[in-house]
């Protein structure tokens, strides 16, 4: 598998970071703060890229891996209303411990960054996925969610986010046929935090507007 990537490298004081974006990101990708819950909606394309983006946080513990689709419009899903806000996404090894308080100020700092493509092997749309389970072994495998500067940071381990890998490319493999061999239905994953909020994931059918005509 590869994946089109830009490599930045911001400074805060004497550290270094290495900060992983998309080269392109995708126009139908939402994630929504909805109080109690936090839904995201994607459609295939934006679904295998971020079994991607999921697959290398796994293999890259000393990056955060950033999905900025905040400000890119919906995916298929109604209109933020007034108690939902859309995020952004990073994803983080425990081991780099970065605090998502610093965030902000790093991510001013990014700059346009470094075409790069990573060549790794795509998330096995057949592995065993359990994304409701909240504990595995010594709970050292287990997402940590915070609510940031406009994003939503789930740290865990290289485990945890094979499994989150694993999640969205069953979304991207049978969301489209769910929906189109059953009109009206719909395809959803649970991902459970084990120190935050169920995030629910849908796939979007392509027909809504794209990125670049609902923000026309």
């Amino acid at each position: 598998m590869k994946l089109p990537v830009t490599l930045h490298r911001p400074r805060l004081g004497p550290a270094e970071f290495n900060v992983i974006r998309p080269a392109r990101t995708p126009d139908r990708a939402l994630l929504l703060d909805a109080d109690r819950y936090l839904n995201a909606y994607f459609d295939q394309e934006a679904a295998q890229l971020t079994a991607g983006l999921w697959a290398l946080a796994a293999s890259s513990p000393r990056s955060l891996i950033h999905l900025p689709i905040r400000p890119k419009g919906a995916a298929g899903a109604p209109a933020p209303g007034p108690r939902q806000r859309p995020l952004d996404l990073v994803l983080l090894h425990h081991s780099l411990q970065f605090a998502p308080s610093r965030w902000k100020e790093l991510r001013a700092r990014l700059g346009a960054g470094r075409a790069h493509t990573v060549d790794m092997p795509g998330p096995d749309p057949d592995a065993e996925i359990d994304g409701t389970a909240p504990h595995h072994r010594e709970d050292r495998d287990v997402f940590r969610q915070h609510v940031h500067s406009e994003t939503l940071f789930m740290t865990g381990s290289a485990r945890t986010f094979r499994d989150g890998a694993a999640l969205f490319a069953d979304l991207a493999r049978h969301g489209p046929h769910q929906v189109l061999a059953h009109p009206g239905t719909h395809y959803c994953r649970r991902l459970f935090s084990g120190s935050g909020r169920e995030v629910h994931i849908e796939y979007a059918a392509p027909s809504a507007p794209t990125r670049h005509q609902a923000e026309a």
